[in-house]
């Protein structure tokens, strides 16, 4: 990598991974507890938030054995999680908004290992950006859709647009040659504080209405058909 010693890329990368790793394994034990869920159920949903997006990105770009099923220490932090959660989950539950706030932070630091990763393997600008913003988005999808509920990254909150942002921040500070460390810094700093002021101030995209400007001929003859 372009600024630093290929040994302290190699660690930056691995440490971003698990600690993105532990928060989002962190948020999916809590949601699972949240759901009173069993014990196996907790340990598969810290497993799946913690680790699918990492998985998809190393299946396609070629990294594989995926690292969160080749080395143990994705498996170890992911149980660790679970572990805490599930048996002081009152501990955990102090934290203000702990699932938000957890999602939020494992969300920037997967978004730096994936974009740092993606670039690791030679991938374009965008496909660097696209891997990035897919690997923080993920397992936050995955944890929701086992749960029932809709991902939040396909409701109106600003989620993947955070990840986005990060992952295109990284990208161009490594294109202007800033420092690696520098810039997944700069990147997790800003999908962080978009997501957290998005949560603090209510920041919404805008959301598809069926009886708005957009509706289509049949949405409106059928309102038509009933105000008649």
């Amino acid at each position: 990598m372009t600024g630093v010693e290929p040994a302290l890329a190699s660690t930056l990368l691995a440490a971003f991974d698990l600690a993105g790793t532990l928060v989002f394994a962190l948020s999916g034990a809590t949601k699972a507890v949240q759901h009173r869920l069993d014990f196996f159920g907790v340990m598969v949903l810290c497993f799946a938030a913690g680790n699918s997006g990492g998985i998809a990105r190393d299946v396609m770009i070629g990294a594989v054995p995926p690292a969160a099923l080749s080395h143990w220490g994705y498996i170890a932090v992911s149980l660790f999680a679970g572990g805490v959660t599930f048996f002081w989950y009152p501990l955990i539950d102090r934290l203000r908004s702990p699932v938000l706030l957890f999602d939020a932070a494992g969300l920037a630091l997967f978004v730096v290992s994936g974009t740092d990763k993606a670039l690791a393997y030679h991938a374009g600008p965008v496909a660097a950006v696209l891997f990035g913003t897919l690997t923080g988005i993920g397992g936050g999808m995955v944890r929701d859709v086992l749960v029932g509920e809709t991902p939040a990254v396909l409701k109106t909150d600003v989620y993947a647009l955070a990840a986005l942002v990060g992952a295109g921040a990284l990208v161009a500070g490594r294109t202007l040659h800033l420092p690696a460390p520098v810039a997944s810094i700069l990147g997790a700093t800003l999908c962080f504080g978009i997501r957290l002021g998005a949560m603090r101030y209510g920041w919404r995209l805008p959301s598809a209405r069926p009886d708005g400007p957009a509706a289509t001929g049949h949405t409106r003859a059928r309102r038509e058909e009933h105000d008649r």
